[in-house]
């Protein structure tokens, strides 16, 4: 049995006006709403959040698989091979972005250019990145998605943030790694209900808790 697990943990449909910095200092006008703005659907975001886990090593971080650089690989196709751009340079690959990131920062890939400094969104141990709501939504609204890099206990996971639904697209090149990279689950991450689900391997791999889904070669959405 393979016991280098890999977690796509996915919430979809979040409304992207939740990305709005709320003022606490004072009453700031409110805009005016029209029947026409009423009428229109929600704007919404997705977030995906990879991760992984060595239990033969008991070790925790996307980058401890050995399988790492074929899941970059595997969502860099799933977004069709889009620029990739850092707050220093642009690179052909996510793969190498990713590598020239400290924790906190983050990726932008498509064929915009960012309206705002991508240092802007950096994110320090302090912070997270609902501390930098306007600076994200800035560029999910210029249909970017965003990857942030972000600290595990040992070593880094990914964390994406887009305005399209990019689940699909990612999924099925993740999928053809099955099984010989890993063992792959697909969470819904609003089944979170504590720290102890997101380390559920350690201690009910067997018996995953609900919503919390193996990926097997002839598993279908």
């Amino acid at each position: 049995m393979n016991n280098q697990i890999f977690k796509l943990i996915f919430e979809h449909d979040l409304r992207l006006d939740e990305l709005t910095d709320r003022n606490t200092h004072g009453n700031p006008k409110l805009p005016t709403s029209s029947l026409e703005d009423f009428l229109k659907p929600d704007p919404t975001f997705s977030k995906l959040y990879f991760t992984g886990t060595d239990l033969d090593r008991d070790l925790f971080g996307l980058n401890q698989l050995s399988a790492y650089t074929q899941i970059l690989d595997a969502i860099d196709a799933g977004l069709n091979h889009a620029p990739v751009r850092t707050q220093q340079a642009s690179f052909p690959s996510l793969t190498e972005a990713i590598s020239t990131l400290e924790p906190g920062q983050a990726v932008v890939i498509g064929n915009e250019e960012p309206e705002i400094e991508l240092s802007t969104v950096f994110i320090d141990y302090n912070s997270n990145v609902g501390h930098l709501k306007s600076e994200l939504r800035t560029l999910l609204e210029q249909d970017l998605v965003v990857i942030y890099k972000e600290q595990a206990k040992n070593g880094f996971d990914l964390h994406l943030f887009s305005r399209k639904n990019v689940y699909r697209d990612i999924f099925f090149p993740l999928q053809a790694l099955v099984p010989e990279a890993f063992r792959f689950f697909s969470i819904n991450g609003k089944k979170f209900r504590s720290e102890r689900h997101f380390y559920f391997e350690t201690w009910t791999l067997d018996r995953p808790p609900h919503g919390f889904e193996e990926v097997f070669t002839e598993s279908v959405l």
